[in-house]
């Protein structure tokens, strides 16, 4: 039997995170920062939607959030790692960089504000809440590392908080099930990509990394964009909160999200999705006109449990 390394085993490889203990106060700060920025994302996109079509919505979001990682000086690109423009990815990591900027960016972000024409931002941005299912069983799958103690039962508790959280939204007959199961594919998209992303960033830095992967998402993205441009009504207020995005939600939070991933490993990190939810829902609530069901209460409760499990030490 040949000992050949399979396809799926050359593109995604474990790595060891640099923290395995408990989460440091930094840990914890670009976690929940994270968190923040990504959870308010869900209703910036509906906002703009209030003007632009889907499909520009994500060409300038992606296309923003490039621009600001590339633009940001030397000297602070140094302070914090590699300068963006003084790496070259290897040839043999040219594939899992292309495959990286599909899956993280490219489908995730161009379905996001299709799915949300069909169901509100708090719903996605509570759908979303499943990625560390995802992400823990890709990594069991493809890289053998099983979630075990803290992690599997903080799995285990963040998911039954998400259900309770979800399940008066999901159930509201007004929300498409198209659109449910758009932001459940972003979320498989997300769940092989934290763990593909682990050990690049660990290897190339998280600037130059995610730099060089949202500008390729950016010409993936140009042509559907720019598809239904004409319909676009270019309001002030719906402009600024997808600009908003791109820079703060998609380059510098990748940045982060990137730094944290090599920190504290592929699955820990994807724990913030259950804290995402609990932004969203309170942004769409306060900004949207978004009801909160008395079990959705419960559910945050369980929601922030998960996450304090997620950080701990691993079995």
């Amino acid at each position: 039997m040949s000992n050949a390394p399979t396809t799926s085993q050359k593109m995604f490889t474990a790595t060891a995170a640099s923290n395995d203990g408990q989460f440091t106060p930094q840990d914890w700060a670009l976690f929940v920062s994270v968190a923040a920025i990504w959870g308010s994302s869900f209703v910036f996109i509906d906002i703009g939607l209030d003007a632009l079509p889907p499909g520009l919505i994500t060409l300038l979001r992606v296309g923003s959030g490039a621009a600001a990682l590339w633009a940001l000086p030397r000297s602070i690109t140094t302070r914090v790692g590699r300068a963006v423009t003084d790496m070259q990815i290897e040839p043999d990591d040219r594939a899992k960089l292309l495959l990286l900027s599909v899956i993280w960016v490219a489908i995730p972000f161009t379905l996001f504000p299709i799915a949300e024409q069909h169901i509100n931002s708090s719903v996605t941005g509570l759908l979303n809440g499943a990625t560390p299912i995802f992400a823990a069983t890709v990594a069991a799958v493809l890289l053998r590392q099983r979630a075990h103690g803290p992690l599997l039962l903080g799995l285990v508790v963040g998911f039954v908080g998400i259900a309770l959280i979800s399940a008066p939204s999901v159930g509201d007959g007004s929300n498409a099930a198209s659109g449910v199961f758009m932001v459940l594919g972003a979320t498989v998209c997300y769940g092989f990509a934290i763990n593909l992303a682990a050990p690049l960033q660990r290897k190339y830095g998280s600037l130059p990394l995610m730099a060089r992967m949202l500008a390729l998402a950016t010409l993936w993205t140009t042509p559907y964009g720019l598809w239904d441009i004409r319909s676009a009504e270019w309001e002030v207020g719906p402009l600024i909160a997808v600009l908003l995005l791109g820079v703060f939600g998609t380059g510098i939070a990748f940045a982060i999200m990137g730094t944290l991933v090599g920190r504290v490993g592929s699955t820990r990190a994807s724990f913030i999705t259950y804290l995402i939810p609990v932004v969203s829902l309170a942004l769409g609530t306060a900004f949207r006109g978004d009801t909160v069901a008395p079990i959705a209460v419960v559910g945050i409760g369980l929601v922030i449990s998960g996450a304090f499990l997620a950080s701990r030490a691993k079995a």
